[in-house]
Parts: structure tokens; sequence; C-alpha cells
């Protein structure tokens, strides 16, 4: 089985298991497995209870497995105070039902850091679409996330001796929106890691496993 962290569109193919992106605005009960969050691009001030109540009553339902994708981007023009409050209102939530955390993140490392030691955060939190150097991914590991990789593994043939770094029991793989299937990402990344691919599946299904305990 391939298992695929973080994906935008659902494909249900047989051997893959898929954690699909949804946002309340546009939630599709049909979808077998997912994560739900609000996006630091798509914050609404005007909508951000009414979500966060959405996500809430979303929780408890198994097929939920993360909240997410959710977190802290500079490069956008949505008030940063505004993003980290919803960001925090989200791990909150993510504590209180025991899920995973599925984290974008921009030019905000530090900060994410910071909220989850300050809050004490127990949950695994999963920085999605890793795409940084050694020294960060070795800062962020050392502080207790995971790091998943898809689109900018394919893309930066220097991200290789960053993923080479991670430990084989922090990584996740991904496809976000790339139009390349997750059998390509798991492809390079068994080049990468110099596994073969069952070897791979087994040790990225033992990751998901061990995070998400429903599965």
């Amino acid at each position: 089985m391939y298992y695929n962290l973080h994906t935008h569109k659902a494909t249900n193919q047989p051997d893959i298991f898929e954690l699909v992106n949804q946002y309340p605005k546009d939630f599709d009960v049909s979808i077998p497995n997912y994560s739900i969050g609000i996006h630091p691009w798509y914050i609404l001030e005007s909508k951000i209870d009414e979500e966060l109540l959405f996500i809430e009553s979303n929780l408890d339902n198994k097929n939920c497995l993360a909240v997410g994708e959710c977190g802290l981007d500079k490069r956008i023009e949505i008030s940063f105070d505004l993003q980290e409050k919803v960001f925090r209102k989200q791990l909150a939530l993510a504590e209180k039902f025991k899920k995973p955390v599925i984290i974008h993140c921009v030019a905000s490392f530090q900060e994410v850091i910071k909220i989850k030691n300050e809050l004490s955060i127990a949950v695994p939190m999963i920085i999605h679409g890793f795409s940084k150097k050694q020294e960060l991914a070795k800062q962020l590991l050392d502080n207790g996330f995971y790091l998943s990789f898809g689109k900018y593994l394919l893309r930066n043939p220097e991200l290789e001796a960053v993923f080479q770094s991670v430990p084989n029991d922090r990584f996740f793989l991904e496809t976000d929106t790339v139009e390349e299937q997750i059998q390509e990402v798991y492809k390079l990344a068994s080049k990468y890691k110099k596994l073969e691919i069952k070897e791979l599946k087994n040790t990225v299904e033992t990751n998901f496993r061990s995070l998400f305990s429903e599965k």
C-alpha cells in the first residue's frame, strides 16, 4: 500500500491510502479519509468562529484523521496576528480530540516551533511539503516535528541530502497539488534512501500507523 499523507484530490485507487485535505467551505462527506482545517490563505475573519465549530463537529468522525492543513505564512497579506490566533485555536482542537496536525508553514518556522513549545502540544505535528535546508530540518526534528516530502523532492535535487538526513521514523510522502502520482514520489524517495520500494512502503506505513492509530 502507498500512503499519501497530503493531497487535495482523491484518486480512489485501491493500492493508495490517501489523506485528503478538506476545508470547511467545500466539505465532501463522501471522502473516506481526510484532514480538515483553516488554511492561512483562506482565513475570512467573519467566518472563523463558524468554521472552527464545523471543524470541531467533524473531529469525532472516524474518517477525520487530522487537523489541517493549517499554519502560518509570512508571504501573504492576511494579518500574521490573525493567522496565529486561528492556528492556536486549531491546535487547541487537535489537543482536545488527540488528532495529529498537518502544517502549512512559509517563512514562519521559528514561530511554529515557539508556539508548539509554548502550548506544550503533545499531538504529532507534521510539516507538509518540506523544502528547506538540513539545519532547519534538524531543528524541527529536534523539536519533535515530522517532515513530509513531495512536490519539492521531485523538483529540487538539492533536497536529496536533506531527505537522506531525516531518520526513517520521522518522514512521510505526499503529492499535495502536483500532477505526479504518489508512486513517482516513492520511486525517487527509495533511490535517495537506498531502500527497495517494498521496504520504503513498509517504513511509511509504520510511520503512518504510529501517528494515526485508527488506521
